[in-house]
């Protein structure tokens, strides 16, 4: 069952939510963290196929900042070029506290643990949310300008995932490097890299999606799941 609701943020006002629940007693919980396109399709069939797996999932729409429900298609330019100015003003600490809200959503729902899984923007919100949350287990994919925030991979105390394409457009081969020369020897993040992948490739619709890389990535994210959320 999946259903828009709101819930409350950390501070004043509440915060839209796409919320998809499993049909049984939720394993645990997980936070979707959207891309730069807002709470599109693609990121409600994230939540849909976490809760067929048996969690419930949730994800908040960040871009309440400017105005609820904002969708957009990375594959038509005039809203691939909002998509980009909405992230240049984004503040990405609020976003961070609107995800912590929906991790404490999720605890007052009954989760034992909960997690979050972000894409793109969403990657990197996912880094910072392993390092400035509660988040039991933390995925991102693709995450941009990692290596601006370096300086607080000692904040992270419970296990990250990051997917890497190693052609990514957005994330140059000198920032790749970064990121490996700063986590490798981290212990709780492991970091894979997707050969001659561009970023996006794990999409669940349109023109990024390479099927092989996407479903390899996903595969690892649900055993990293499936482990530290049981």
């Amino acid at each position: 069952m999946s259903e828009t609701i709101r819930i409350d943020g950390l501070n004043e006002g509440t915060i839209q939510a796409y919320v998809a629940r499993p049909a049984d007693t939720p394993k645990s919980a997980i936070v979707v963290i959207q891309e730069i396109f807002g709470v599109n399709a693609g990121i409600r069939r994230k939540c849909d196929k976490l809760a067929e797996a048996g969690y419930l999932a949730i994800a908040p729409d960040l871009f309440h900042q400017f105005e609820d429900g904002i969708e957009l298609d990375p594959d038509v330019q005039p809203e691939m070029d909002r998509a980009l100015e909405l992230m240049n003003d984004f503040d990405q600490d609020q976003g961070v506290r609107d995800i912590e809200a929906a991790i404490k959503w999720c605890r007052a729902q009954g989760a034992a643990k909960v997690g979050a899984v972000g894409y793109c923007l969403g990657g990197r919100l996912a880094y910072m949310t392993a390092a400035r949350t509660d988040s039991d287990a933390t995925v991102g994919y693709y995450a941009v300008g990692v290596d601006n925030l370096l300086r607080e991979k000692h904040a992270i105390a419970n296990p990250l995932m990051l997917h890497i394409p190693t052609e990514d457009g957005f994330v140059d081969k000198e920032t790749q490097q970064a990121m490996h020369n700063g986590l490798d020897d981290h212990p709780k993040v492991t970091l894979h890299d997707y050969a001659d992948m561009d970023h996006g490739f794990a999409t669940e619709f349109g023109e990024r999606r390479s099927e092989d890389c996407a479903e390899l990535a996903d595969s690892r994210t649900m055993a990293f799941f499936q482990q530290h959320l049981a």
